[in-house]
């Protein structure tokens, strides 16, 4: 599996279908920010706010696209499971609700937890379950910040886990660099390009990677 960072919470995996998770325009969320124009066969949101919906950057014309569904879905062999979290501490009174996606292909459990804004209870825990890859948010304001993602990470034990949804430069949402949340990791990589992930080479114990 490849998996492609386009900036923000914006994932490409590329899989026997390709898949787009919170797609975003770029110039909506910084100026002269980039993104990715791809065309996808399964596209995910998250939650259905700007920074993550814009379906277009990805879409062609035999697209399917979920947006904030729990459940189960098959798509072309791919099994995808959404988990109802929340979008702040208070059960998503502030800021509604961001469905996690649990992604299942060549052997390998993949979990986008969208806008995260809160620790995870048991029974989410329990409903994600196995995760080998998790990308999860580390910039704060509007989700979990760097301390609460270490944490995050700690409850879900992924064998990789990729920072998303920090401050870069020209950025215009007050975010945390993920300089922030490096400064708390013991095990970071960076990964050059796009980051091929198989089962037989996953780490032992849980490594930070960052695009």
């Amino acid at each position: 599996m490849l998996i492609k960072w386009c900036g923000h919470s914006y994932f490409i995996l590329e899989t026997n279908v390709k898949i787009a998770i919170d797609p975003h325009d770029g110039e909506s969320i910084g100026a002269g920010l980039g993104t990715c124009r791809e065309g996808a066969d399964l596209i995910l949101i998250t939650h259905d706010h700007y920074d993550h919906n814009a379906v277009e950057m990805a879409a062609k014309r035999e697209s399917r696209v979920i947006k904030e569904r729990a459940g189960e879905f098959l798509v072309k062999g791919v099994k995808v499971k959404g988990v109802k979290l929340f979008h702040d501490k208070e059960r998503g009174a502030r800021r509604g609700i961001s469905v996690a996606y649990v992604i299942e292909a060549e052997g390998l459990r993949v979990a986008h937890l969208g806008d995260l804004g809160h620790r995870l209870e048991r029974d989410h825990i329990e409903s994600i379950g196995s995760v080998d890859v998790l990308m999860v948010p580390v910039g704060g304001t509007y989700t979990i910040g760097p301390r609460e993602a270490l944490e995050v990470i700690s409850q879900l034990s992924p064998k990789i886990a990729i920072p998303m949804h920090y401050w870069v430069p020209g950025s215009f949402l007050p975010l945390s660099p993920l300089s922030e949340f490096l400064r708390f990791v013991e095990r970071a990589v960076k990964a050059e390009g796009a980051l091929e992930v198989r089962r037989e080479l996953l780490p032992k114990e849980t490594t930070i990677v960052y695009f």
